[in-house]
């Protein structure tokens, strides 16, 4: 038991990622029965579809699970006292300022989280009081830090910095990618792109396909004005990159974005005009696979990536 697992109460320190229009409550409770800790995307939710996930997964698993939070949720009051009286006992916290809620979350006996992508956002998390902090590198899908720093300078940059359990996120989807920030002192990791691309995923099979035939260099980081996000080059990317060029304000972006954009390409399959948001280890995923066969396949392929380098060492 290392202190991600004793900290969730889960039986391997992998935790899914909550992503808006993927994580519903089949994958969540796919995850959580599986040993993992799965995640609802709250941030794709009216506040009484996240309750209605809430107690779907309640009924699909008897193993722990929690909720991500993007705390610039235009109705994040609503949102966090559905939690609470759920009584979900784990959050996850993105995308804001972790103090404004933590004390809140620990007064109702909820274990908190935040996703980082800097050492700086890192120590705020400690002064806030969060139990465990997520920190994601670059190569992770949908909106990234504007560091741009990569997973590997990441996580030992944050582990050095500060105490708390640290879960490591952005670019890992199999098991010597765990094994590899392990190494870097990290006590669990956050995957998101390779449970995005599994049968239970809420995704639509068009997003999913697309996705599973991407190879490297078919992301990229974009709207660093607005909020950088990692998209599948298509189309739309297309007309943002259009836009950048010429010097677009942030307005003009904005209108460009419009709303439902990434409904419309994740969960309603539209690959032109949509906003396809997948990691850069999309490109390593090949087929599409139930939740069961790919924590399987993490575990061993950790374990047999920790034996080789056991036995290397031996050796020398």
């Amino acid at each position: 038991m290392n202190r991600i697992c004793h900290l969730f109460g889960i039986k391997y320190p992998i935790i899914q990622g909550g992503m808006v229009w993927c994580s519903g409550w089949r994958l969540a409770s796919a995850v959580s029965n599986a040993g993992g800790l799965g995640l609802l995307g709250a941030g794709s939710m009216h506040p009484e579809t996240l309750r209605e996930h809430i107690r779907k997964c309640k009924a699909a698993t008897d193993k722990p699970f929690g909720v991500n939070v993007p705390l610039m949720y235009p109705e994040i009051e609503t949102l966090m006292q559905i939690i609470a009286e759920e009584e979900v006992k784990i959050v996850f916290t993105s995308a804001g300022n972790p103090k404004i809620w933590t004390e809140w979350l620990h007064n109702k006996g909820i274990i908190v989280a935040h996703v980082v992508s800097s050492t700086r956002f890192a120590a705020k998390c400690e002064e806030a009081g969060v139990d465990a902090i997520v920190a994601e590198g670059f190569e992770a899908g949908g909106h990234n830090g504007k560091e741009e720093t990569t997973t590997l300078c990441l996580i030992p940059a944050v582990r050095k910095s500060c105490t708390l359990p640290l879960i490591a996120a952005g670019g890992i989807a199999t098991g010597e990618g765990i094994l590899a920030a392990r190494s870097l002192g990290a006590d669990g990791v956050q995957i998101g792109t390779r449970f995005a691309l599994t049968e239970e995923s809420s995704a639509s099979f068009a997003f999913k396909d697309r996705c599973l035939r991407l190879n490297e260099g078919d992301t990229i980081l974009t709207l660093k004005q607005l909020s950088p996000t990692r998209l599948v080059k298509n189309d739309f990317y297309k007309h943002i990159e259009e836009a950048e060029k010429r010097g677009a304000s942030v307005d003009e972006l904005r209108d460009l974005l419009g709303r439902g954009r990434a409904k419309l390409g994740i969960f309603e399959g539209d690959l032109f005009e949509g906003e396809l948001e997948i990691g850069q280890a999309a490109s390593m995923i090949k087929h599409l696979q139930p939740v069961s066969e790919v924590m399987k396949e993490l575990v061993e392929d950790y374990n047999t990536a920790l034996r080789r380098i056991q036995d290397e060492l031996n050796w020398n």
